[in-house]
C-alpha cells in the first residue's frame, strides 16, 4: 500500500506578496563570520521571497525523525536504528533549495527518563521547541496516540509555533485504518498542515519540505549552500560507530554504549586514521562487545568503517577499543565531560 500526503480540504493557500528577506545587521554578520566561518550573501544576491529558518523535528522514540531528515538530505547525518533512543543530542541538518534554507534540529525521542543521560535527552527535545521557527510533530500510523504523544502535543500548543503533523509509517497499515488513525492524531491539536505518509519515499518528503518552507520567515541563508550539517567529521565518525553497534549488538547492551574518538588524522598516504573507544557500563557488556576471539568487535568495526568511508569519501583505517566506565549514564561528571550538559531538574 502506498499513501501519499493528505491535506485539510479547508486549508487555504498562503496568499499575498512574499515579504522581502530580512537584511542582516552588522552584528549578526560578525557573529556568522566568527562562529560559522562564513560570509553571508549580500542582500542583492538573495532571490526575492527567499526564506530561511530553524525547524524542530519532535516525536516519540523510533517514529522516524532521523529517517525523515536523512531522506530530506539524500544522505546520512543522523544515525538510524530500530532501537529506541538512538539520537542523544540535537543534530543540525541543513537543506538548501533555490527558494529556501531549512535548518533541521533532529531531537532525541520523547521517553520516560530513567538515567541522567535520558534526563539530558528529554531536556534537549523540549528545549528545541523554544528555539525554532516551525515544528514538525512526527507520530506513527501503526499505533494510536500514547500519553507521550499527548504530553508533547500540549507543549507544542503552548509554544505557539506553526506546526506540521507528519503521521509516518502509513505504508504499514491497512487503508481502512488510515482515516481513523489520522482523526486520532489530528484531535491532539491545531496543525497548519498534516501528512499521512511514509518518510522513506523522497517524493513524500519533498512535499513536506514545501509545506515547511511556506511557514518559514523571510531571510537569507545562514549556512553555505554546500554545507549539510554543523557536526564535525570526528563527531560523525563516533556516531556511525555507535550506529553499527546498535544494529549488531543484543538489546541490553546498546543503551549503555558511548563512543569517543581519541584520534582523527590523515596519514601521508591519504588514509584517514581514526582511533575510537567504545565505553560500556559493565565487564559483562565489554565481553559481549568484543565477542569470542574479537569477532563481534570486528563486525562492528567493518560496518562502521564502510559508513564512515561513504560519508567522508576517502579510505579509512578504524581502530576500536572497548573500556568499562561503570554507571556512566548516571554520572554527571562523565556526562558533562562527554558533552551531555545535564541541567538541574526544573518544574515545567
Amino acid at each position: 500500500m502506498s499513501l501519499s500526503d493528505t491535506e485539510r480540504p479547508e486549508q487555504a493557500a498562503v496568499e499575498g506578496p512574499a515579504e522581502a528577506p530580512r537584511p542582516l545587521d552588522p552584528e549578526q554578520e560578525r557573529l556568522l563570520v566568527e562562529f560559522l566561518g562564513y560570509t553571508p550573501q549580500a542582500s542583492a544576491d538573495i532571490p526575492e521571497g527567499y526564506r530561511s529558518g530553524f525547524v524542530a523535528v519532535v516525536g516519540r522514540t523510533n517514529v522516524g525523525k532521523s529517517t525523515f531528515i536523512n531522506t530530506a538530505l539524500r544522505q546520512k547525518v543522523s544515525i538510524v536504528s530500530p532501537k529506541p533512543q538512538t539520537t542523544r543530542r540535537r543534530v543540525r541538518a541543513i537543506v538548501t533549495r533555490p527558494d529556501a534554507q531549512i535548518i533541521f534540529v533532529d531531537t532525541p525521542g520523547i521517553h520516560t527518563p530513567v538515567t541522567k543521560l535520558s534526563e539530558f535527552m528529554l531536556e534537549e527535545a523540549y528545549d528545541a521547541l523554544d528555539d525554532v521557527d516551525v515544528i514538525v510533530f512526527m507520530v506513527e500510523a501503526t499505533t494510536p496516540p500514547r500519553e507521550q504523544d499527548r504530553e508533547l502535543a500540549a507543549r507544542i500548543r503552548a509554544s505557539g509555533k506553526p506546526t506540521i503533523l507528519v503521521i509516518n509509517k502509513a505504508d504499514q497499515i491497512e487503508i481502512s485504518l488510515a482515516e481513523e488513525r489520522a482523526a486520532q492524531y489530528l484531535a491532539l491539536g491545531e496543525f497548519q498542515e498534516w501528512f499521512l505518509t511514509s518518510v522513506l519515499d523522497p517524493e513524500n518528503v519533498d512535499k513536506i519540505l514545501d509545506a515547511i518552507v511556506a511557514h518559514l520567515p523571510p531571510g537569507p541563508p545562514l549556512y553555505p549552500a554546500e554545507q549539510v550539517t554543523d557536526i564535525t567529521e570526528r563527531e560523525l565518525a563516533a556516531e556511525l560507530v555507535r550506529e553499527a553497534a546498535l544494529h549488531i549488538l543484543r538489546e541490553e547492551v546498546p543503551h549503555s554504549i558511548e563512543v569517543q574518538v581519541e584520534e582523527f588524522s590523515e596519514r601521508p598516504n591519504g588514509v584517514v586514521y581514526i582511533a575510537a573507544t567504545i565505553f560500556v557500563e559493565r565487564d559483562s557488556q565489554k565481553k559481549i562487545v568484543i565477542g569470542r576471539g574479537g569477532e563481534m568487535l570486528k563486525r562492528i568495526g567493518s560496518a562502521a568503517r564502510r559508513e564512515i568511508e561513504a560519508a567522508l569519501g576517502t579510505r579509512v583505517y578504524l581502530d576500536l577499543w572497548v573500556k568499562v566506565r561503570k554507571k556512566w549514564r548516571h554520572d554527571e561528571a562523565w556526562l558533562n565531560r562527554w558533552g551531555y550538559k545535564v541541567k538541574r531538574k526544573k518544574k515545567r
